[in-house]
């Protein structure tokens, strides 16, 4: 008699149970390819949710790892320190703009830009400047899951539910550009104007403004030129006001250059990393900040103190994996600086001549652009879910964000591999378009 399988008690995030398909169970990693219990192997075309940038199971942040287990595995942050901390702070450091000194850890993304609003609004309470008690975020974009950083990505689509939980902010358009875009100039200077113009009328009321820098990722892989973010930055600060950089998805590597701040040669005063951080291997996010910033908080008055942490604040193993894998970054700078000649390449030889795409953009290991369709804004349109199985079945993990293709694949891939996927990402494309 066959046995009837019970349901899992798990529940999967970004999913309705109800009418997803069943969840691919994941046998081990390896590289960019994922073997599936089934023993079909898949392409992670998108370094699963952008933090693999090694790929899977790599062994050097996997030996760093076990190496770290044998000594200290973790110790309470409050009051003690420890040498994978202060040695992954200091590595940190090296590669970012040289205003940027003081560390504070979190474990996640969504986390490490909740600090970053709390750090930012202590900031000015702690310098008596009690008026200044909202934030300028720019439409679309993305900032994490809990209510304040759902609060500042509430133009989303994905937070309806908590309206009534989520607090003011003053949004801006974001000038999203592409390739041959020929009102680039227009939109950056509706943005720059709008933010001036909050600035003149209500200055002294804001804390900071937060902005994914160059390229907004879950609002649709949207970027914006180097030289706005000069401008924005020449702007916010004329104005005397903090400028946070949500780097969590663009640091590491992403934009061609270790950081998005690099690129574009801007200083912003706080900046939240995470996601590629470990290389995919452990949880952990840093926020970072001024020395001014830090100043604020350094009193006698134990009521300026940043109260803020959790259990695993500074985890010794997260920290190893993390310093081994900036090590590992700094031997391949080339695979992540060169990544954008090969997508600009080979998008040309599959999808170049294909006519129901448009908004063509990139920047560093990243590749995007849009299929021409009437559904053209819900994140979960019947478009995008469509798509999503169709290159699973040609052996490919793709998640596209309504009608965005993305590509962001670990920077270990072989060009031969990487031609592969927009090979059969052109089958998947004229297959979808013919039917």
């Amino acid at each position: 008699m066959k046995t009837q399988q019970m349901p899992s008690p798990v529940w999967h995030p970004f999913t309705q149970a109800k009418t997803a398909p069943p969840p691919l169970k994941v046998r081990r990693g390896n590289g960019i390819y994922l073997e599936l219990e089934d023993g079909r192997n898949i392409v992670d075309c998108i370094s699963s949710w952008w933090v693999n940038v090694h790929g899977h199971s790599q062994p050097e942040i996997a030996k760093a790892i076990y190496e770290q287990s044998q000594i200290l595995e973790h110790v309470i942050f409050a009051g003690f320190t420890h040498d994978p901390a202060e040695r992954l702070a200091n590595e940190v450091l090296k590669y970012l703009p040289a205003n940027l000194a003081k560390v504070f850890f979190s474990d996640n993304g969504t986390t490490a830009v909740e600090v970053a609003m709390k750090m930012a609004y202590q900031f000015w309470q702690n310098k008596d400047n009690k008026e200044r008690v909202k934030f300028v975020n720019f439409d679309q974009g993305y900032h994490g899951e809990t209510v304040g950083s759902m609060s500042l990505g509430k133009s989303t689509a994905f937070f309806k539910p908590f309206e009534k939980l989520l607090f003011e902010t003053d949004s801006i358009p974001f000038p999203a550009t592409w390739e041959g875009d020929k009102d680039v100039h227009l939109k950056e200077e509706e943005s720059l104007s709008k933010l001036k113009s909050l600035f003149a009328t209500q200055g002294q009321r804001y804390v900071a403004v937060i902005i994914e820098p160059l390229i907004q990722g879950a609002g649709g892989m949207r970027m914006c030129r180097i030289e706005f973010m000069q401008e924005l930055e020449k702007l916010v600060h004329e104005y005397g006001i903090l400028l946070i950089y949500d780097e969590v998805m663009t640091g590491f590597g992403r934009t061609g250059d270790w950081f998005a701040c690099a690129k574009s040669k801007t200083r912003p005063d706080i900046i939240c990393l995470s996601k590629g951080l470990t290389g995919g291997f452990l949880p952990l996010a840093l926020t970072i900040a001024t020395e001014e910033i830090y100043q604020s908080f350094y009193s006698d008055d134990i009521q300026k103190a940043f109260f803020h942490s959790h259990s695993y604040t500074g985890n010794p193993l997260a920290c190893a994996a993390a310093y081994a894998s900036i090590k590992l970054l700094n031997d391949m700078q080339n695979n992540f600086k060169d990544m954008a000649k090969l997508h600009q390449m080979f998008f040309q030889k599959w999808l170049g001549n294909c006519q129901f795409l448009e908004k063509l953009r990139y920047c560093g290991t990243i590749l995007a652009f849009d299929v021409i369709t009437d559904e053209r804004t819900h994140y979960f349109n019947a478009l995008g879910l469509t798509m999503r199985q169709a290159f699973l079945d040609e052996g490919l993990l793709i998640r596209p964000l309504g009608n965005t293709i993305y590509l962001m694949p670990p920077y270990c891939i072989r060009a031969d591999e990487l031609e592969l996927i927009y090979k059969k990402t052109a089958t998947v494309i004229s297959k979808l378009l013919a039917a």
